[in-house]
């Protein structure tokens, strides 16, 4: 997988996560992949091909794809997934834990450098750098 199919696929991991698509999940999506110039046919004809695929299976090949990029983009896939995993003003509980278990477990990525590219694609989305740690948990 080169980076824009393995970040599709990650967006799809995520959104799938916690069992809602909010409708600023997929708005964030689109402005992601706008970002990082993968057209929206694309990107949407990619998103359509993973529904047929098993979760497990798409996991293992997002973090085949991962291992293959450098530092810098797995940080920047990363904070992507934080960033749309706010959206919606907090991260659920099942998105925390699969970010967490990337970066953390999988990757060894530091934080600091993925809140701070988190905080430079805020920029391009939203025109200002913010970002939230808040973690919702469901009851």
């Amino acid at each position: 997988m080169d980076y824009k199919t393995t970040l599709t696929s990650l967006y799809y991991l995520l959104i799938c996560a916690d069992g809602k698509v909010d409708e600023r999940e997929l708005a964030l999506g689109r402005k992601m992949m706008e970002a990082e110039g993968l057209g929206l046919a694309t990107f949407d004809s990619q998103l359509e091909a993973l529904k047929a695929k098993d979760i497990s299976a798409l996991y293992n090949d997002c973090l085949a794809g991962l291992k293959k990029l450098d530092n810098k983009q797995q940080t920047r896939a990363i904070a992507w997934l934080c960033v749309i995993a706010n959206s919606d003003g907090f991260m659920d509980k099942a998105e925390w834990i699969l970010i967490y278990k990337i970066y953390h477990t999988e990757l060894k990525l530091s934080l600091d450098e993925v809140m701070k590219t988190q905080k430079e694609l805020n920029k391009i989305i939203h025109g200002k750098s913010f970002q939230s740690l808040g973690v919702r948990v469901a009851k």
